[in-house]
């Protein structure tokens, strides 16, 4: 596949793709005529000697240090280099991919005054799979992604580390010379427009939001397995029940379980008997008003980011008039806003997963299943401790939920004083999803075992599906086996698209 910069920018389609998926990427012609155009501005500029921020003038609280034009190219440099200043473990591989192309994104639009060189070089890292080592620890979110989007730029110059196979750190200037690269010499503004960009956090919540939606769905399919393997009821997820408050989302859900439900001998089993309890628990009923705020949520969040991929960000910008304005649009307040609010709801469909995981195991509760979903429990303790992983998952996403945006601290002699936290709250949302993923395969393995524990009674194509993707790892339920292994295999079938598309086979498209 190949992905071209477009003078309308990239689609979140196109950024998994180059991420993820290896694209090639090449520029439109009409984004280089735009470069070119933009470049001619600053190049008016230096040869006037205006004083402009970032052209002929030093950065930050040094704003009002004039620069002379014979020491502009190394400004730039040193730029580079003293905002390098990253600690910490590499980000990995997709991240910095992602970052990459939404700075040529940026860079492409003709707003940043920048030669078409500087954005065809880091084209040609990503298409000889050059990896900057960038650090964890470095941003603010304020600037934009300083010092991870230094970390990469340096790489350009022939200097700092990336990637190697094994994720090991080699040295940069070794890889491009392996690639066939040279590295560049930047000119006036070069560096500053290369670093001034929310790209690392943006590139974090357009993969966060992928991951979200594929996993907010496998909430409904565990979620509808839980709920037939504790013969619960169908009632509460009729479409007429969710038609009276019109919550986009929670109408999905209620009726991806609702389908999921249905042709069961499990749930026909029970369907007509009175005695059946008129009101399942709330982590059973309340699914979709929890897992359907979820996704009302990651719309809300696909909007911020589909804006921002339309957004030049850049500090200044050159307008087409001829001006070089300064702006504030590297703010990460609307990207650090969002990956919070997202990971406020994932953490709450993880939560709920847990409780319908306990009620399970619970001899009391789930509904005359074993206690602890052991045949011999007792000598065995079935799953009993895959529940305690699941519930410490759940109190480490609840500290993560906490909202990074709100803890600003002032930088740069208090001339960047508000910063947004958007590199933090994306790279934590990241570990809620991660999280995520095992508490619904702890939910997948639990309702598996019931759902087995429930023959002669034949589950739904859902179920049968799921005991189908486990059954070949976890066989039938035995005496007690090594687990951790069994609750790997589980978080592989949730992430993995091949469970939802076997039962989408019988049960239609889920949402």
């Amino acid at each position: 596949m190949t992905v071209t910069i477009q003078p309308t920018g990239i689609s979140p389609a196109d950024v998994l793709a180059v991420a993820r998926g290896n694209a090639k990427v090449v520029l439109d012609p009409a984004t280089v005529a735009a470069m070119v155009a933009s470049r001619s501005i600053v190049d008016g500029i230096e040869a006037d000697g205006r004083p402009v921020y970032g052209v002929s003038t030093g950065f930050g609280a040094l704003a009002n240090t004039f620069v002379a034009p014979e020491r502009r190219a190394e400004l730039q440099h040193a730029l580079i280099r003293s905002h390098a200043a990253g600690v910490g473990a590499p980000m990995p591989r997709e991240v910095v991919r992602a970052m990459m192309l939404l700075r040529v994104r940026s860079l492409a639009l003709g707003h940043s005054g920048v030669r078409p060189l500087v954005a065809s070089a880091l084209v040609d890292l990503l298409n000889h799979d050059v990896t900057p080592w960038v650090p964890e620890h470095g941003s603010l979110g304020a600037s934009g992604d300083l010092a991870p989007l230094a970390h990469c730029a340096l790489v350009l110059l022939g200097e700092g580390w990336v990637l190697g196979p094994d994720g090991e750190r080699r040295s940069a200037a070794d890889a491009l010379r392996r690639a066939g690269l040279a590295p560049i010499e930047l000119a006036a503004k070069e560096g500053l427009a290369l670093i001034n960009g929310t790209d690392g956090m943006l590139g974090m919540l357009l993969l966060a939001s992928h991951d979200a939606a594929h996993l907010f769905t496998m909430a409904d399919v565990t979620a509808a397995l839980a709920i037939e393997a504790m013969l619960g009821s169908e009632r509460p997820f009729l479409p007429e029940l969710h038609a009276i408050r019109p919550h986009p989302g929670q109408g999905v859900s209620a009726a991806n379980i609702h389908r999921l439900l249905q042709d069961s001998a499990v749930m026909d089993s029970h369907r007509d008997d009175v005695a059946h309890a008129v009101q399942d628990a709330y982590s059973m009923r309340c699914a979709p008003q929890v897992a359907g705020a979820a996704r009302d949520t990651l719309d809300f969040v696909r909007t911020v980011a589909g804006r921002e991929l339309l957004s030049v960000v850049d500090n200044p910008v050159v307008l087409p008039d001829g001006r070089v304005e300064s702006t504030g649009n590297f703010h990460g307040a609307p990207l650090g806003f969002a990956a919070d609010f997202l990971a406020i709801a994932a953490a709450e469909v993880g939560a709920i997963s847990e409780r319908r995981v306990d009620r399970l195991l619970d001899v009391t509760r789930s509904r005359n299943l074993p206690a602890f979903l052991s045949p011999d429990a007792g000598v065995n303790s079935g799953l009993m401790i895959a529940q305690y992983t699941a519930a410490g998952i759940v109190a480490e996403n609840r500290r993560l939920a906490a909202p990074a945006s709100v803890d600003s601290l002032p930088t740069s002699g208090m001339q960047e004083d508000h910063v947004s936290m958007g590199w933090a709250a994306a790279k934590k949302l990241r570990t809620v999803l991660d999280n995520l993923t095992s508490l619904l395969a702890v939910e997948l393995l639990a309702a598996v075992r019931g759902l087995q524990l429930r023959a002669p009674l034949t589950p739904s194509p859902a179920g049968r599906a799921a005991v189908a993707a486990l059954g070949e790892i976890a066989g039938p339920p035995g005496p007690d086996v090594f687990l951790a292994p069994l609750m790997e295999a589980a978080r592989t079938v949730v992430s993995a698209p091949d469970l939802r598309t076997t039962i989408e086979r019988h049960t239609g498209p889920l949402h």
